[in-house]
């Protein structure tokens, strides 16, 4: 062999030895990471032999048990036993002692079924949830105000209502610019701009997305299908990630999605478009509204324990997840004219100082029926109605028949939903507000007339009245600028001072009560309510506030605050709490 060849292979093997030296002192090797790394996907079993066994069980298996015990719950979950899934459900979130790594192991194990029990069991971890799923950039510089123009332009101007037709053709029509110049425009109602955005950005892409936005939320009542085939699950996640600022853009989008799973056909579709993590974050929101709009459509979701369907303006304030406390009965908020779902029953407002005072101590709540009552009462089922206030208000310029608005046409609407609700089938206390009131009279008296219905005043055991106009209220003929401030003019009739409609319709409740043997309470205001600049007028005085049965108490509070308890330990509670025990004390003794 050549010198010259030799010289170089020694060379060479001298250059490798001191690499690799070098290479042994710069890396250190961490055993117990592969050990980790060796569990995560795979259960080990030592080899033992078979001989002299008496059966082919295993005999020893050298695994972590957390491990298995995670496996062993992500199979029970599968088990054709209901019992036993919701069981291996409770298990995997009351564990809090699984590793990221096992976290992420159950989100891609788990099934749209199991993944919507979780979110519905209380404070879950979310690492049980994959994320939505990356979208992609929208086509040929399109925005999110595109797709949500080209989506409402592809579904179905039939089977809705006509104000939702014409609502939908202005969020077509008008462009970007042109609502940014309006600030109120065609969009602004009864001379005040929709209150809602006045809290948007100045960025006027913002608002053409909440108007597609609302008007999406009455086509999904009846355009399911061809807002998922469209795309539309994938369009409105990526609005909801880009309007994390806008409680509004969100709790309406929330809204649709609840609206989508009534229909169990495309449960599967709303879990892979990323939905039930988006919902089980909500769910944990501090807001209540937000909260509530999550738990009704994951309740809409979950057909391994729940039977019944919340529509749209059926909200569930208590229980809204997953537990072991047996429902006894139910117990039902109805709000004003002017009132909604949520806002009607928050505390008595506070000045500054109070509110921070409050917030020290913890104890101020944006609902008390579901912060109070539920804690009080936690066997009963606590809804809260809200009807079609919004559509209400875009109606004052929206050129069609007002029908909608009485007090008939709204008691057969609420009626069909509080059927699918399942509201009937047990024990029953109203709760109502103002006009609301007088919807629970008329509700009654409609269901008593029709057989499939019969049942719910049968399971009527109270009702409870704050200052409502029994008898009409001088609103109704005060001055027409008063009266077009706080009642459209549908609710204007209807409440006039003793009109004969009002006065059939409580002659017929009285008749029902006394049948029925149920309670009722009524509260009454005794101070004025400031309704405009230096106009101040006591709403429903005390002779109107007055049922003709049951006690009238009154309550040195304004209309808007006779609903609105100052304090947990305050009269009006306490009383309002003590009549529903009442009336319910055979049922959740």
């Amino acid at each position: 062999m050549p010198s010259g060849i030799s010289v170089r292979s020694d060379f060479t093997m001298l250059f490798l030895c001191v690499c690799v030296v070098a290479l042994d002192k710069a890396v250190t090797i961490d055993t117990s990471a592969i050990l980790r790394e060796k569990y995560k996907s795979y259960i080990y079993l030592k080899a033992k032999s078979s001989e002299n066994s008496e059966n082919f069980h295993f005999s020893h298996v050298d695994a972590d048990p957390h491990e298995v015990a995670l496996w062993v719950l992500l199979k029970r979950t599968q088990s054709a036993n209901k019992a036993i899934r919701l069981q291996a459900v409770q298990e995997l979130a009351d564990n809090h002692h699984w590793h990221d790594y096992q976290y992420q192991t159950a989100a891609q194990v788990i099934d749209q079924r199991t993944a919507v029990g979780l979110a519905r069991t209380p404070q879950v971890d979310l690492r049980f949830f994959r994320h939505p799923p990356s979208l992609p950039g929208f086509a040929d510089g399109l925005s999110a105000e595109d797709g949500l123009r080209q989506l409402l332009a592809s579904l179905p101007q039939s089977e809705v209502d006509k104000c939702v037709q014409y609502f939908t053709s202005l969020a077509l029509r008008e462009s970007t610019q042109s609502l940014a110049a309006q600030r109120g425009g065609l969009w602004c109602f009864g001379g005040n701009g929709l209150p809602y955005t006045q809290s948007l950005t100045s960025v006027p892409s913002e608002k053409v997305e909440s108007f597609c936005v609302q008007a999406l939320v009455q086509h999904s009542k009846s355009h399911c299908d061809h807002i998922v085939s469209n795309g539309g699950l994938q369009l409105l996640q990526r609005v909801y990630q880009l309007r994390r600022n806008s409680l509004k853009i969100q709790g309406n989008i929330v809204r649709i999605i609840g609206n989508l799973a009534l229909n169990e056909d495309v449960h599967e579709a709303i879990a892979q478009s990323g939905w039930v993590s988006v919902l089980a974050e909500m769910m944990q929101s501090p807001h209540v509204m937000q909260a509530s709009y999550a738990a009704r459509a994951l309740a809409n979701l979950d057909r391994e324990t729940v039977k019944e369907k919340y529509q749209d303006g059926v909200y569930i304030l208590h229980p809204q997840t997953r537990g072991n406390q047996s429902i006894k009965a139910d117990v039902l908020f109805i709000h004003g004219i002017l009132g909604a779902a949520f806002k009607t029953w928050r505390q008595k407002d506070r000045s500054s100082l109070e509110e921070e005072e409050a917030e020290s101590k913890e104890d101020y709540t944006e609902c008390w029926p579901k912060s109070w009552l539920a804690a009080d009462c936690p066997n009963l089922r606590v809804l809260s109605v809200e009807y079609d206030s919004h559509l209400s208000d875009w109606m004052a310029k929206c050129p069609v028949e007002n029908q909608r608005k009485s007090l008939a046409y709204r008691s057969q609407e609420l009626l069909k939903k509080l059927k699918q609700a399942g509201v009937g089938e047990r024990p029953v206390v109203w709760v109502a507000h103002s006009m609301g009131g007088l919807l629970v009279k008329k509700m009654l008296q409609d269901a008593s007339e029709d057989p499939d219905m019969d049942h719910l005043v049968k399971n009527t055991k109270g009702v409870l009245f704050y200052s409502v106009p029994h008898r009409g209220t001088f609103m109704a003929e005060y001055s027409v600028n008063v009266r077009y401030l706080l009642f459209p003019s549908i609710e204007v009739r209807e409440l006039c001072k003793d009109s004969p409609a009002l006065r059939g319709l409580n002659e017929n409740f009285l008749n029902i009560a006394k049948e029925k043997e149920f309670k009722v309470l009524s509260f009454a205001e005794t101070l004025p309510t400031t309704i405009g600049p230096m106009i101040k007028i006591l709403v429903v005085p005390p002779q109107s506030a007055d049922v003709g049965i049951g006690d009238l108490i009154e309550v040195d509070v304004d209309h808007l605050n006779i609903c609105k308890p100052e304090r947990k330990d305050s009269f009006l509670y306490r009383r309002s709490l003590q009549f529903i025990q009442e009336c319910l004390k055979k049922d959740i003794a």
